[in-house]
């Protein structure tokens, strides 16, 4: 027989629940906390704040107005955040304070804190689901709700920057056998750095491109080479007809602009990579962490735009197989050719390396990327001269 109490509790759980998604569907931006509030009250799981990450990855912006910034590196929400995992914390006064990631696949979106009394087994796994809900109602209102950006931005931001951020997709998508996650700084003067990655049925997609310049031309450039691109996936094209497309774009549209790029497949179950490198940086590759530097090395393509002018010749695609544990590192020139002070550049031994200690360290994929654009920053001391854009996919497939 089920005990009445815990019936009674279950069932007044699915109606507040309920009660928290119809009143999601229904929320303004001011609303939402609010709503949010009624179902963890009623839950006897205290008061909810959430904090979405800003731009650059160094601050957990609170959702409601009035509630304090709290940084990444410093506090047990950015540890959290960091490790996606739960972390609890025993108040000074008494009671709890729960911080969840807000995680939705791979992507982090943030943290979820929690104030009760005590916690048990039961409660935790609401919170986790609470988390899990929060961070796709999250992803979903992002989309038309401009608050969100808002929490998320520290500055103002630059035009060319506002129409390109517009074509990027989440910084990290996943599935169980892949991980794509990228980076791109500086984070409020993008110029013509982008990337882009997206799953087809059992394919990852994934693609970094870098106009020439550093303006409303340049950003307009690469968001037409990255609106062709989409087309051509969209309508099945295979990886020589994807690049055509675009080179014809751009031929058609901005005659005197061109782009270089690292246009790639990667068929999940098996590993065989696909890819087309117009002018680009050659990928990286880390095996059993050790950098591959020439695996991917290919003879030099002209870049995006230019084919017609350079050579009647197809484009070139490679082909290749990963083994389980690799990661692929697309990079602009930005990244390797940042400078100190001193004139010495960041360099691609550097770059390695910061992934292989991360590995060794046990860091997931999104927080190694975020270390490393930092790192790369901190080398500058914050001042780029030129866009840094790196993506980097993990291939883990299954076991037998």
């Amino acid at each position: 027989m089920v005990d009445a109490n815990v019936s009674t509790s279950a069932e007044t759980a699915e109606q507040s629940l309920e009660e928290l998604l119809r009143a999601a569907h229904e929320a303004s931006p001011t609303e939402l906390p609010l709503a949010l509030d009624r179902y963890t009250e009623a839950m006897n799981m205290g008061r909810a704040v959430v904090f979405l990450i800003d731009l650059r990855q160094r601050l957990l912006m609170p959702l409601e107005e009035g509630e304090p910034r709290l940084e990444l590196d410093h506090s047990l929400a950015g540890f959290a955040y960091r490790t996606d995992s739960v972390r609890v914390e025993e108040e000074s006064t008494g009671g709890l304070t729960v911080w969840l990631p807000l995680l939705n696949g791979a992507e982090r979106l943030g943290v979820l804190q929690l104030r009760m009394a005590s916690l048990d087994g039961l409660r935790l796994w609401r919170c986790r689901t609470l988390a899990s809900l929060l961070a796709l109602v999250i992803t979903a209102k992002r989309t038309y709700i401009d608050t969100f950006a808002q929490r998320t931005r520290t500055r103002s931001m630059q035009l060319p920057t506002e129409m390109l951020r517009a074509f990027l997709p989440p910084r990290s998508i996943g599935t169980g056998r892949v991980v794509s996650t990228a980076v791109v700084e500086p984070a409020y003067e993008l110029g013509g750095d982008a990337f882009d990655h997206s799953f087809t049925e059992d394919v990852l997609h994934a693609t970094i491109l870098d106009a020439m310049g550093h303006d409303l031309a340049s950003g307009l450039t690469t968001s037409v080479a990255m609106a062709g691109s989409r087309n051509a996936r969209r309508t099945g094209a295979d990886l020589a007809a994807l690049v055509t497309t675009v080179d014809e774009a751009l031929a058609k549209w901005l005659p005197d602009q061109f782009c270089t790029g690292v246009f790639l497949q990667l068929h999940m179950p098996s590993g065989a990579l696909r890819w087309s490198n117009c002018g680009h940086p050659t990928p990286l590759v880390i095996r059993r962490q050790r950098l591959l530097g020439k695996e991917l090395e290919r003879p030099a393509e002209p870049p995006l735009g230019l084919p017609a002018w350079l050579s009647d010749a197809p484009r070139q695609i490679y082909e290749t197989t990963l083994e389980p544990g690799d990661r692929v590192l697309l990079y602009t020139d930005g990244v390797v050719e940042s400078r100190d002070e001193g004139g010495e550049q960041f360099g691609l031994e550097r770059f390695a390396d910061h992934i292989i200690r991360s590995t060794a360290a046990g860091q997931n994929a999104p927080e190694m990327l975020r270390l490393l654009i930092h790192a790369i920053l901190d080398h500058r001391h914050s001042e780029l001269s030129d866009d840094a854009t790196i993506l980097m996919i993990e291939w883990h497939p299954p076991g037998p």
